[in-house]
Parts: C-alpha cells; structure tokens; sequence
C-alpha cells in the first residue's frame, strides 16, 4: 500500500498546529511559575525614640538609588561564594527603591517631628533633601544574617550643598534561608536603620 505524501500546505498546517501547541504550553508555565510567587511588603517604625529631635521645614526624599540587582522586586540573597540570587517563589509588593522610599516617609510621618515630609512632584519647596543609596538590602547565606546598609545624605535646596551624611548599617539573624524568615529578618533589620535616620536627621 503506498503511503499518503503529504502536501506543502498540510504540512505547514501541521508544523503551525505543533508551534502553537508549544507556545500555550509555555504561556501556562509562566503563569503556573508566576502564580506561585509570595508577595511581602516593609515596614515603617510606628515609634521613635522619644529624644528625636524636631527637623526644621519641609523635607522632600527622593527615590533611593540602588545597582541594578536591587531595583527590582525580587530579593536578593549573598551566596557564600560572594555571587548574587534571588529568592525563589518570594517577591517585594514593589521594587525595592520605591518601597523603600514609601517607608522612609511614613517613618517621618510617624515621628510627628517634622514640618512636613513630601516626594519629587508634589508640587512643593522642600527646605531639605533627603538622598539614599542603597549599598546592600540582601540575606548573606554565609553569614545567617539579612544585611541593611543606606548611604544618606541631607541636601539643603537653599544652597545645594551636602549639610551630612552617613552610612547606617543594620543586620538581623535569620533562622532559615525562607521567604518568611529571610523577609522578617530583612524588615526587622530595616526597621533599626529607619528609625537611626529619622533621629540622625533631626540631630
């Protein structure tokens, strides 16, 4: 019995029928893979320390700056080796700077120590700028500890120039490499340098 030969366009049906097979079938992972994320969130210190002092005038921060690896919203993890991960199955409800920069302002916001606490496009004149880097917001695996570390700097918008600056840097434990643990080790750590800045900032 001689076998059927197949023609171009019923061959070209049947290669376009397997692509599109293919390509749903990669859409339904990526959504199973996207589903199983776990979102977190920061937060702000809801008490400062009583001998804060008062800032003088409207305070504008801006959004903290950060290498590549942090302005996302993944969370990133040290490995002992020194190279950078992520967290799998775990992410921030926003990216790091702009969540960050969310805090900081509730954290002013809470301390009742401040004229006024605004973000660039609020249509203000701020008396001073607070400007952040982020140097390390991570969990070292070598170490068991989520490491905090912001570059502040306190700009004042009548002169321009630096009026201080300092490096705050808090760690905390973290029982285990966990989404969980990893994120309430990361907030606690967080939550200590939040609370050093408003104070430093009102010194």
């Amino acid at each position: 019995m001689m076998s059927k030969k197949l023609t171009f366009p019923a061959m070209r049906t049947r290669k376009l029928a397997r692509l599109v097979s293919a390509g749903l079938l990669g859409l339904a992972l990526a959504g199973c893979a996207s589903a199983a994320l776990t979102v977190f969130s920061l937060n702000a210190p809801e008490r400062l320390p009583a001998t804060a002092r008062a800032l003088p005038g409207l305070l504008l921060i801006a959004p903290p700056s950060s290498i590549q690896i942090y302005a996302t919203e993944r969370i990133v993890v040290r490995e002992a080796n020194g190279s950078l991960s992520h967290l799998p199955d775990a992410q921030w409800a926003d990216q790091l700077p702009a969540l960050l920069q969310s805090r900081l302002v509730a954290s002013f916001e809470n301390s009742r120590r401040i004229t006024g606490v605004s973000r660039p496009g609020d249509r203000v004149s701020p008396d001073f700028q607070l400007n952040t880097e982020v140097r390390a917001f991570e969990i070292d695996a070598a170490t068991g500890l989520a490491v905090v570390e912001l570059s502040v700097r306190a700009v004042s918008e009548a002169s321009g120039r630096v009026a201080r600056a300092r490096v705050f840097r808090a760690t905390a434990p973290v029982a285990e490499v966990t989404p969980v643990s990893a994120v309430s080790a990361l907030d606690a750590a967080l939550q200590k340098v939040l609370v050093e800045i408003v104070g430093w900032a009102g010194a």
